[in-house]
């Protein structure tokens, strides 16, 4: 039997035991930030404190989301620009490779720079740079889209080729070029490459016929969208207020791709160019959302800008529901992530082990409802208090077309209120639209759709929302598409799609 024991303490010694763990949330003071130099996101979970977001104590401004469709990512970000545009007058640059934002930016009188449908990127334009800059940028992308760089007889023809077609028009490679002075184009390097080819003096043939195959794919006749003159004002770019780079109607990922790239590159330049203002805050943001291809690439200028934005007042937020297509160089180093509702163990084994944070976090993230969100800080200096913490909810701008799937009746009250699946899952209007032009579903279909949930309120039951989507020409394999990509396992799913009937899953 244990003997209880009595001690005569000092109340100095007494204040020296430390009786109490480390709150779980970063004090009041850093939580909440003037009004005027920092924007507001939501109230913290444990104690209910307003939450203002500021870079002023970060290591950077930079920002990553990730989550699953529906958990209301692109309503963060879309919240995000529209108050920093106010707190600070930020202009944002958005890299769209769905389409997902070019409504909500008209609506916000924002412009759209819709490549592929009557807009044009000619990515031999220098906006100032020295043309051997461009040469190196342009050879960086392609080795990053194509396989170029196991080629190196084909990867010298091209370079030497983009260099001579600068050459051949009065520029002088390793210097700045005249103001309004016009650039070659693709179709001009292809030109030499094939009179090259013409002469019959070149020893490899193949190679030089290869290397002409190659670009050609980028300057064919409909999809020359790179090879021809500019319709955007790119030394504006970053200066536009808001701008939305729509990549949903270029062919394929390496069209997005190339373009998404260059775009980078010429920002990259134009934040160096410029230099640090004495202006505070943030002059622009780019957005990057499920631009997995050039976020995971280690020569990506996305990673420069992580490197290099802050000293120039430059912010990149990226986006994605995968966030293993995240460099890992970019995840590591951006000042602050929030986290949104994940449910794969890999995604929160690959979170977890990058970001540190405790198990007690884990499971909140994967039973988080809509807007729900752990954020994470990195601060400049080491504190005494955790740098994850609870978002109760993103309090963002409302919508003005935002559909909530409510999953009552597909599954039972038990598992919904153990949280073994998400009670609701919203989808803005372009976003579910894109989805269903992805899925070939025809403009009439989609309209039907859309009919259908507004009638029930824009909150229709989820069981509701399949047959409507089965009887509108979704196929039930595309079905089961889009409740994997909610982060619905497939055993619930099989019981949802049997429960609402839709046969052939």
């Amino acid at each position: 039997m244990s003997i209880l024991k009595l001690q005569n303490l000092m109340s100095n010694d007494i204040a020296k035991r430390s009786f109490l763990s480390r709150p779980p949330e970063p004090p009041a003071s850093i939580l909440v930030g003037d009004v005027l130099k920092s924007i507001y996101i939501g109230t913290t979970k444990v104690f209910q404190v307003p939450f203002s977001w500021s870079f002023t104590n970060l290591t950077n401004p930079h920002i990553a989301i990730v989550g699953i469709t529906g958990s209301g990512k692109s309503y963060f970000v879309k919240t995000f620009l529209i108050r920093a545009s106010y707190v600070w007058n930020s202009n944002a640059v958005i890299i769209d490779w769905a389409g997902e934002y070019k409504a909500w930016v008209k609506q916000s009188g924002g412009k759209v720079i819709a490549l592929g449908k009557g807009d044009y990127l000619n990515i031999m334009d220098l906006s100032g740079m020295k043309p051997l800059d461009r040469v190196k940028q342009i050879m960086t992308s392609f080795e990053i889209l194509t396989d170029i760089s196991q080629f190196a007889e084909q990867r010298r023809l091209t370079s030497e080729a983009i260099e001579q077609a600068y050459t051949n028009l009065g520029f002088v490679v390793s210097e700045p070029p005249e103001k309004g002075k016009e650039s070659p184009t693709l179709k001009d390097v292809i030109a030499l490459l094939e009179e090259k080819l013409q002469d019959g003096t070149y020893e490899y043939p193949a190679e030089l016929e290869n290397t002409i195959y190659r670009l050609r794919q980028f300057a064919r006749e409909g999809e020359d969208f790179f090879a021809r003159k500019s319709t955007i004002d790119l030394g504006k770019l970053s200066e536009s207020g808001l701008v939305d780079i729509d990549l949903s109607g270029l062919p394929d990922e390496k069209f997005r791709g190339l373009a998404s790239l260059f775009i980078l590159q010429t920002l990259k330049e134009k934040m160096r160019f410029e230099g640090w203002s004495e202006s505070k805050g943030l002059k622009t943001l780019v957005v990057l959302d499920e631009a997995w291809k050039i976020a995971s690439d280690d020569r990506s200028d996305a990673i420069t800008i992580v490197r290099e934005g802050r000293k120039y007042q430059f912010g990149l937020i990226v986006a994605s529901q995968n966030p293993t297509d995240i460099n890992e160089a970019i995840f590591s180093n951006v000042g602050t992530t929030f986290i949104l509702r994940i449910k794969f163990e890999k995604f929160l084994n690959y979170i977890q082990g990058t970001i540190n944070f405790s198990n007690f976090i884990r499971e909140e993230i994967s039973n988080f409802g809509v807007g729900q969100a752990a954020v994470e800080m990195a601060f400049q200096t080491a504190l005494r208090f955790p740098q994850t913490f609870i978002l109760e909810k993103i309090q963002g701008e409302t919508p003005l077309y935002v559909y909530t799937v409510n999953m009552e009746g597909a599954i039972s009250e038990s598992e919904l209120s153990s949280n073994v699946i998400q009670r609701d899952y919203q989808f803005e209007r372009e976003e579910l639209r894109n989805k269903l032009i992805e899925y070939n579903v025809s403009a009439e279909g989609i309209d039907s759709i859309f009919s259908s949930m507004d009638e029930s309120g824009r909150n229709p039951k989820m069981l509701d929302f399949i047959n409507v989507l089965f009887q509108n020409g979704v196929e039930a394999s595309d079905i089961v598409l889009l409740l994997k990509s909610m982060s619905i396992e497939d055993s619930i799913i099989t019981r949802i799609i049997a429960k609402a009937g839709v046969r052939n899953a």
